[in-house]
């Protein structure tokens, strides 16, 4: 009777103390992984310090930003300085070069893959929001994801809210209005480090090879940019595709790092005109000050 007793205490505290340590093991887990940003940057500076700032209140390690300016074109620094001191920052020299989106992809996670748990590859425009989290690893940290390689957020477009020209104030407090169409398919990436031999090919899944989950941990199929799956329950990204007409201009005349020589131009004007309000000073806007021999007046009037 005195061993059963004994036997029956040891297991009690056996049970106590595999509960303390599995607490303290799951309170820790998110101190041991470690979370990075990568980022295309180009004439962008008005939004630099939002973005970085965004990122940072949710807990992400390191941002890496590469800088795709012109040559003699806006340096990231002139903003960035105390975050680069600090080391938060990475500015990584891609100026000058066209269509090189691809390249930086493959470069960040080339040189970050293994010291990083989770990369997020989106754009200085997009947004992540977590409803119930306030700290991404503990978001990442999820089980659900434990089966993903990538995980797939929607976007949540914002309109210009009528805004004809630029104004130096956060981009939450300028265009806080949703689009009409708030549930669009397409998705933005974040990709699990530690995984070898892969190719990025796509700026929205990343790679047609990986198991690719969204932000519930549902297994996802992609179509093209976007998915059937949609996702806003809980986390999604909000997107300021559009900014002020102004801006929306400055975006479009100066390219990007996937499209150059307004390949896809028209595509463009008519998502701008598919979220927002067409008004005759915007078409006036658009028509006076984009820079392009392609012809407009399709997308600018009807």
């Amino acid at each position: 009777m005195i061993y059963n007793n004994l036997y029956k205490k040891i297991l009690f505290v056996l049970l106590i103390l595999t509960i303390i340590i599995g607490k303290f093991i799951i309170f820790n887990k998110n101190e041991e992984i470690k979370v990075c940003m990568c980022s295309p940057v180009k004439k962008e500076n008005h939004y630099l310090k939002e973005f970085v700032q965004h990122y940072k209140s949710y807990n992400v390690d390191k941002i890496f930003l590469y800088d795709n300016n012109e040559l003699n074109g806006e340096h990231l620094e002139s903003v960035l300085n105390e975050y680069v001191h600090k080391n938060y920052v990475q500015i990584i020299n891609f100026r000058g070069k066209n269509k090189a989106l691809f390249d930086m992809m493959n470069d960040c996670y080339k040189n970050n893959y293994l010291n990083y748990d989770w990369l997020i590859f989106y754009e200085i425009d997009e947004f992540i929001h977590l409803k119930n989290y306030s700290d991404i690893k503990k978001f990442l940290n999820r089980y659900e994801f434990n089966k993903c390689q990538t995980i797939q957020l929607n976007w949540l477009m914002h309109t210009d809210n009528d805004k004809i020209y630029y104004e130096d104030k956060p981009l939450k407090i300028r265009f806080p209005t949703e689009a009409k169409f708030v549930k669009v398919t397409a998705i933005k990436s974040i990709l699990r480090g530690k995984i070898s031999n892969i190719t990025i090919n796509c700026v929205h899944r990343i790679n047609n090879d990986l198991i690719t989950c969204n932000g519930l941990g549902n297994i996802t199929h992609l179509d093209g940019a976007g998915t059937t799956l949609l996702d806003y329950e809980y986390s999604y990204i909000d997107h300021y595709f559009c900014k002020s007409t102004e801006e929306f201009v400055n975006k479009i005349n100066k390219g990007d790092a996937l499209y150059i020589n307004q390949e896809n131009l028209k595509d463009r004007i008519r998502v701008y005109f598919a979220i927002n309000n067409r008004t005759k000073e915007k078409v006036d806007y658009m028509k006076n000050f984009i820079k392009t021999n392609i012809s407009l007046i399709d997308v600018l009037y009807y």
